[in-house]
């Protein structure tokens, strides 16, 4: 397990204190989503010093032009071209499967019942870079405790919106993968006070580009877990498919824990480059379970995380 370390970041990467690095300014911010109805009126920074990362949060800019999202194309750069026509009002979301309350909530029912929170989060990608994103949203173990899960259920999935009117990557005869997108975490993972469904960052309602209106976040485990424009949460006593898996089982195991010590195929994971930096920026040592190992190791008490990667 390795010993978590200082953040190695460098002036370049510190987000300007005038774009979000005051708390008057980002409540303010949260205050007008809240007016607007997009956020719940009692938005907060709850249990920020408990559960987020001290490392200075990477431009808005970066983290809102560059970043996968293949339902609007291939590119870092596609998301923030083609997402802007997205609907994301109204939004529901189904929760079924193993439940006592099934039933389709609507985005408001589904958050407003509860406190924003703000999270300031490691994001790693398996592509071998990183980012430090301040997000707002709630735990997710309150919206399925409020879906009474079953005593038999074991883990919940993941689905992603299917709109190819709307979203460009979707359509056309040749498809980079199959669709819907579709993730899954295993129940305990899934509860624990770290996962969070995110629904705004920096203050503001999540951009369409990072996966509005509500997406997953779950910072231990590399960035393409983080489903985003939910529609549908199951809950199962089977572990469920999730694409990139399906894609490679090889390269994409079901859990994604980030891992330095287990390489993917094309992309070493013992270092990240961090966005933002220049070119010439010494890369960042990756840190077992992306730094988060001191609140979820127990999770994987006596798996070999080679086999289960």
């Amino acid at each position: 397990m390795h010993v978590r370390e200082k953040p190695k970041f460098g002036e370049s990467e510190i987000t300007p204190k005038s774009a979000w690095l005051d708390r008057r300014s980002l409540m303010r911010g949260a205050a007008g989503l809240a007016a607007a109805g997009l956020l719940p009126a009692t938005a907060r920074r709850a249990s920020a010093a408990r559960y987020s990362t001290d490392a200075p949060p990477t431009a808005y800019e970066y983290v809102t032009t560059y970043n996968n999202f293949y339902e609007f194309g291939t590119g870092k750069s596609d998301p923030a071209k083609h997402a802007g026509r997205l609907t994301t009002s109204p939004w529901s979301v189904v929760i079924d499967g193993m439940v006592a309350r099934p039933g389709t909530y609507a985005f408001e029912d589904l958050v407003g019942p509860r406190t924003v929170e703000e999270r300031i989060y490691r994001l790693r990608c398996v592509e071998g870079w990183s980012m430090v994103i301040p997000w707002l949203g709630v735990p997710l173990g309150g919206v399925l405790k409020r879906a009474e899960p079953a005593p038999g259920a074991r883990y919940v999935a993941f689905e992603t919106l299917v709109r190819p009117e709307e979203m460009p990557g979707q359509s056309g005869i040749f498809q980079v993968l199959d669709w819907p997108y579709v993730e899954g975490l295993r129940l305990d993972e899934a509860m624990h006070p770290l996962t969070i469904l995110a629904t705004g960052l920096y203050g503001e309602a999540l951009p369409n580009q990072n996966g509005a209106p509500i997406r997953l976040v779950v910072p231990w485990k590399y960035g393409y877990k983080s489903i985003k424009s939910i529609v549908r949460i199951t809950l199962t006593d089977k572990q469920p498919p999730t694409t990139w898996n399906i894609q490679n089982p090889r390269e994409y195991g079901f859990y994604s824990n980030v891992n330095p010590e287990v390489d993917h195929p094309r992309w070493s994971q013992a270092t990240e480059r961090v966005i933002g930096g220049s070119l010439l920026s010494p890369q960042r040592d990756t840190e077992m379970f992306n730094g988060y190992a001191d609140e979820v190791a127990g999770l994987y008490a006596g798996m070999d995380l080679r086999k289960f990667h």
